[in-house]
């Protein structure tokens, strides 16, 4: 059964709605200030409190600067830590696994053409999970937009560690998707909102249905 990631949870109710729908795991865009789904560190630690057991939650993060990023998580204690940006060095990851040995990683992948695959196998032994999402020139991730999901079937195809796939996922294309792709999980926030910062229940509730 494909397992599902709700992004982008900026209240609990929210939260705690996805739990109840079998929601895996949940996003937590710490302190990214670019983005409109961004929520203050204390913000993210109250929502992690309130979550049951069963649900993961993920700090996702903008920095690049191990030292910063050990510190946050720290202070959250997230199940995993997804590492959003491109720039993001080895060495820097390296540093994470080392000092938070207990909290699994995640390293996005920006899938525009097949190079994706070159750079999803440069750090398939560093990390537990690779996310595929989609850029734009505006954008890296939330876009709402989906890729070639052919690319995204050889990534996991290709690499050792397991696959989330995300990218304008929603309840009407996640079925064909997971087919199409074949990955560990899906992942989604644009395409179950309700409005900016909120998510649409019954949105909510027939992608999780869809995605298992």
């Amino acid at each position: 059964m494909t397992k599902v990631k709700i992004c982008g949870i900026t209240n609990e109710e929210d939260a705690l709605r996805a739990a109840e729908f079998g929601a895996d795991y949940i996003g937590l865009l710490t302190e990214i200030s670019f983005s409109k789904d961004s929520v203050t560190r204390k913000k993210a630690k109250d929502i992690i409190k309130k979550l049951p057991l069963e649900v993961q939650p993920v700090m996702v993060t903008y920095l690049k600067e191990s030292d910063k990023i050990i510190q946050l998580a720290e202070e959250l204690n997230p199940e995993i830590i997804q590492l959003h940006n491109p720039k993001i060095t080895l060495k820097e990851i390296g540093n994470i696994r080392s000092a938070l040995p207990k909290i699994k990683i995640t390293k996005t992948i920006h899938v525009q053409d097949s190079s994706a695959i070159k750079q999803a196998k440069k750090f398939e032994d560093y990390v537990d999970y690779l996310l595929l999402d989609t850029k734009t020139k505006t954008k890296l991730g939330g876009t709402g937009k989906t890729h070639n999901w052919n690319i995204s079937r050889k990534i996991v195809k290709a690499v050792k560690c397991k696959v989330f796939l995300a990218g304008g996922l929603n309840p009407d294309n996640v079925k064909e998707a997971v087919k199409k792709v074949k990955p560990f999980a899906v992942d989604t926030n644009s395409g179950v909102k309700a409005k900016p910062r909120v998510k649409d229940t019954s949105k909510l509730k027939k992608f999780i249905e869809n995605a298992k």
